[in-house]
């Protein structure tokens, strides 16, 4: 039917151009037009198809991570959390030995000892980090309107015990009001702020900036100072878990606090990077949207 109408349409057309064209050639033309035009079809039909399994697949390769990442995010709960027990019955003992048996011990005993004690007080601040990581994860959002200047002050004073005896210059700038959960973003300053004071431990004056900038839909905040700074070489590195770009003579820390200001941070659908360099300094960055967070 469809080539009857094309003949009747198309041939008349054809002969007032002077192409005397047979009919049997028009049906030849036809066909092949048709053949064509079904085989671009089915093409673009098995294009559809491929996507639309590629799409399942993806569906199913992100909800098999999403379940990966929600088991092994309570394994690190469950696991850190019964190994305080135990690690406290080796600090208790060993506090003990110390405390009741010196007279009896030498001193590389009593050394021996209070290495224990250091080790296990660092393996506690493992754990505690660990569990910090696993709760930014799982804990649930509760967004409302968050005063940083206020917070970031807050966060300072907290660390009173580690500043009374140094000389910091610290400078907070006329923060935003800005929506988040209190809770969570309390841990990105402690943790930002926190690393400011101790790696500006060797300078006198330290000095440290929180601060920030105005920008098209977000705020971008930033922690600054002028400590031990890092090789933007590294940079990759920055926010890798269990990753440290000073040893741990030079610094303690356990390479997860910078982690965890990254997972925070992208629950609020920010981001988070820093720029650095030795012996000159870090400033640690992130962004947090204007609009409050749908999730």
């Amino acid at each position: 039917m469809a080539v009857a109408i094309a003949l009747i349409v198309i041939q008349p057309i054809s002969n007032s151009l002077g192409l005397n064209i047979s009919e049997d050639a028009f049906r030849l033309i036809l066909l092949m037009l048709i053949v064509v035009m079904v085989a671009l079809l089915s093409e673009r039909v098995e294009r559809v198809r491929s996507l639309r399994k590629l799409n399942e697949e993806l569906s199913e390769q992100a909800e098999k991570l999403a379940d990966a990442n929600d088991e092994l995010e309570a394994f690190a709960y469950s696991v850190s959390h019964d190994l305080r027990v135990p690690l406290r019955a080796i600090d208790g003992f060993s506090r003990i030995m110390v405390e009741d048996y010196e007279d009896e011990l030498d001193d590389e005993g009593i050394r021996l000892l209070n290495i224990i004690r250091d080790n296990t007080k660092k393996m506690g601040q493992l754990i505690d980090d660990i569990l910090l990581l696993s709760r930014a994860g799982r804990q649930d959002m509760n967004s409302t309107k968050v005063d940083m200047k206020s917070m970031a002050q807050s966060v300072y004073n907290d660390f009173s015990n580690q500043t009374e005896h140094r000389n910091i210059n610290l400078t907070i700038e006329e923060l935003p009001v800005t929506y988040g959960d209190r809770a969570l973003l309390y841990q990105v300053y402690t943790n930002l702020i926190g690393n400011a004071i101790k790696f500006t431990s060797n300078k006198d004056p330290a000095e440290i900036i929180v601060g920030y900038e105005d920008k098209k839909g977000e705020y971008v905040f930033f922690v600054s100072d002028n400590g031990a700074g890092f090789n933007m070489k590294y940079i990759n590195k920055l926010f890798g878990l269990f990753q440290r770009l000073h040893s741990p003579e030079e610094f303690e820390g356990t390479g997860v606090g910078l982690t965890i200001v990254q997972r925070i941070v992208k629950r609020h659908d920010g981001k988070v990077w820093g720029e650095g360099e030795v012996d000159n300094g870090a400033t640690i960055y992130f962004s947090l949207p204007k609009a409050k967070p749908k999730k």
